[in-house]
């Protein structure tokens, strides 16, 4: 899907008109992709959650689950460290040489990759967490390391926190108004669901130390709302694109696409 209207030809006269500002396609594969796996995870974990689940000293739990959970953990981390190491080698180093349909394109792709982090937190912070709280009131644990957990907490909270950490970084190393400082809006739209992964910490030990009931009410689990709620800053993120995205078009380009 290409912009095609007056309002592209408005926003950079003297600009490529090969640069195709609206192409939606890599967010639908990047969202498929990971709706695709999560599927896959899902019924992994509903065949194998309670025929190897369930006794962490049982051989089958070493196969099916500590596997899964000493192979996740190394990938996420390479994943995180290349994509923020590509991001930033590719950068833009002279921002004033972009063109007006060039920027404009960034901004749509910043909010893809905004509708695929919100995708990534949904899965992380709402389905499987709790899906979490539904495994502890059914099954009695007998390590922080359950089946829930490894994919919780040691799969999707990283999946999301590396798609959230690349947003970032694409806004500041691709667009001008990111790259001169640094967005309050967009570091707590990042930061914050990035630390409930240290969190986790905290909750595992309480767990452990104390002996606690799996209540999301327990003080021990605040943490996670605290931090959760924080991806709400992508309100203001978003405002920020939007306002960016009117400066380029301008008045008659607004309208144009209004019309």
């Amino acid at each position: 899907m290409s912009l095609t209207t007056e309002a592209a030809g408005k926003a950079g006269a003297t600009d490529s008109a090969d640069v195709v500002i609206v192409d939606l396609k890599p967010m639908w594969i990047a969202a498929g992709g990971l709706v695709a796996f999560y599927l896959f995870i899902r019924i992994y974990e509903q065949i194998y959650g309670w025929r190897a689940g369930l006794d962490s000293f049982a051989p089958e739990f070493q196969t099916y689950w500590l596997t899964m959970l000493w192979t996740e953990i190394p990938l996420e981390l390479i994943t995180g460290l290349g994509l923020a190491g590509y991001l930033w080698k590719t950068r833009t180093r002279d921002m004033a040489a972009l063109s007006t349909r060039e920027e404009l394109r960034r901004w749509v792709c910043l909010a893809q990759w905004l509708v695929v982090y919100g995708i990534a937190i949904y899965f992380g912070a709402s389905f499987f967490t709790e899906q979490d709280g539904t495994w502890h009131m059914t099954v009695i644990r007998d390590t922080d390391f359950t089946p829930s957990h490894i994919i919780e907490f040691y799969l999707s909270y990283p999946i999301y926190s590396i798609v959230g950490v690349g947003s970032f970084f694409y806004a500041k190393t691709r667009l001008p108004y990111f790259s001169k400082g640094y967005s309050l809006a967009f570091l707590i739209l990042t930061i914050g669901p990035f630390m409930i992964i240290p969190n986790v910490g905290l909750n595992e030990w309480g767990h452990t130390f104390w002996f606690m009931e799996e209540l999301f009410v327990a003080p021990l689990h605040w943490g996670f709302v605290f931090f959760g709620w924080m991806a709400l800053a992508v309100f203001g993120v978003t405002a920020q694109i939007l306002l960016n995205m009117k400066r380029l078009l301008g008045e008659d380009g607004v309208k144009a696409i209004i019309d």
